[in-house]
């Protein structure tokens, strides 16, 4: 069985457990979580996102193909389980096509989620959430359009599981995730007021909706695999705000998703949300959690930590070339603003700061560039065959110090890298399992 659709089954049962998902590309990020998981009982979902890997090759050069490799490469270099881990397609549908024709960007759309279900991707979020080109102006966009347009790529979702099936017969079907008030990805752009947790007329109406228009389309079958859908649970984060989740404001909420035995509650945009409020979260009936710019932040404040201890050990030493990554990162991000250009606004001074510390990390679309990859390594490497004082550890780096003095953690960079990203990914373990690590 999928494993995603029997988690679904036992919290329906009365047990109350989740999946928290990694939806980022970055293997630091992908190891720490595979490793900090590795002796739990429980899967490791791992997300692509649209943007990320397609068909094209996405913003990481990644077809869905080359992802499930590339996380299986992972795996095996941590020696994680294959069966534990699930991946998952991430806004799959025309997003990032939605400003040509609308024929043309559905024809992507479809290439796309065929591409991620042959590929072997077993949880499918499909997003027609997005007015397309023409579609405001026609003032034809609504749940009737998104349910179709949900239910054409639903139809190849399914034609291309039968033939991944006829090669191998133990390929498992893929469940989906619907809706159609979907978050923007990676965070609020601009946003004065807090988001609004989804009115429960609206919650049922798009289940009806979507139900109505797979059931004309002949997927009875199919919905029988929509275990999720994507609700605003009144959580969000920006450039510099982080909106709580309130469970007295989603408690009507909540309880009316008792009334669909086989679905749980898709939660996106979820990052920076407290221990407490993820658990309390899983607790109310949103048994998905998406993360992504959480993580990749944590990433962004460790290599900078371990960039300034660096430059304490070495900038004194002429033998060896500093990796300067926090200048060459915000020098590219200069050179090409094109991926956060829309998302920061203000003064030159608050830009600048936002460019390094913004909670939407959008620095984490430059980590793949090349320059910016050559300092990480050089950093990496600079670090990697000395011994780092503790004192620069506790002053940089001090949880990470409190575990190399109880000798719970190797003083290596890598390891302490990783499990400063861990500080993160913590959070979401015990919204799942509510034990503290």
């Amino acid at each position: 069985m999928n494993q995603i659709k029997g988690m679904v089954n036992r919290y329906k049962s009365g047990n109350i457990e989740g999946v928290f998902s990694v939806c980022c590309s970055n293997s630091y990020v992908i190891e720490a979580a595979m490793t900090r998981i590795l002796d739990k009982d429980m899967p490791l979902v791992v997300e692509a996102t649209a943007n990320q890997v397609d068909q094209f090759g996405g913003y990481t050069g990644m077809t869905p193909k080359d992802y499930v490799n590339y996380i299986y490469e992972l795996a095996d270099k941590v020696s994680f389980p294959k069966e534990r881990i699930i991946l998952g397609g991430d806004h799959l549908g025309p997003l990032t096509w939605k400003n040509i024709d609308s024929g043309e960007a559905m024809n992507n759309a479809k290439k796309l989620i065929k591409e991620y279900v042959l590929a072997g991707f077993t949880k499918i979020h499909i997003d027609t959430s997005m007015p397309l080109l023409g579609d405001i102006e026609g003032n034809i966009f609504g749940d009737d359009l998104i349910s179709y347009r949900a239910a054409e790529l639903c139809k190849v979702a399914e034609r291309a599981y039968l033939n991944l099936k006829k090669d191998n017969e133990n390929a498992i079907h893929p469940v989906y995730i619907i809706g159609s008030e979907v978050p923007i990805p990676g965070g609020a752009q601009e946003e004065e007021e807090g988001p609004t947790v989804t009115k429960i007329e609206d919650f049922k109406r798009t289940i009806e909706t979507f139900k109505n228009t797979f059931y004309a389309f002949g997927l009875e079958e199919a919905f029988q695999y929509v275990v999720g859908i994507v609700v605003q649970p009144g959580v969000e984060f920006g450039s510099s705000d982080i909106w709580d989740y309130n469970r007295e404001e989603a408690r009507d909420l909540s309880n009316a998703l008792k009334d669909y035995p086989n679905l749980v509650f898709e939660a996106h945009s979820t990052d920076y949300q407290t221990q407490k409020a993820l658990r309390q979260m899983v607790e109310d009936g949103f048994a998905i959690l998406k993360v992504g710019p959480a993580f990749t932040y944590g990433f962004r404040e460790a290599v900078f930590a371990l960039n300034h201890i660096e430059n304490e050990m070495f900038k004194s030493d002429s033998n060896i070339e500093l990796s300067n990554f926090i200048d060459i990162l915000d020098s590219s991000m200069e050179k090409e603003p094109k991926d956060w250009i829309n998302h920061y606004i203000g003064t030159e001074s608050k830009i600048r700061l936002e460019r390094k510390y913004s909670l939407s990390d959008r620095a984490r679309y430059y980590m793949p560039k090349e320059e910016v990859n050559l300092a990480l390594e050089k950093l990496i490497n600079n670090l990697s065959n000395i011994e780092i004082p503790i004192t620069l550890i506790s002053q940089f780096m001090h949880e990470q110090y409190k575990k190399v003095r109880n000798g719970e953690l190797s003083p290596k960079v890598e390891e302490l890298l990783k499990d400063r990203i861990c500080e993160y990914i913590d959070d979401y373990i015990y919204a799942i399992d509510g034990k503290v690590s």
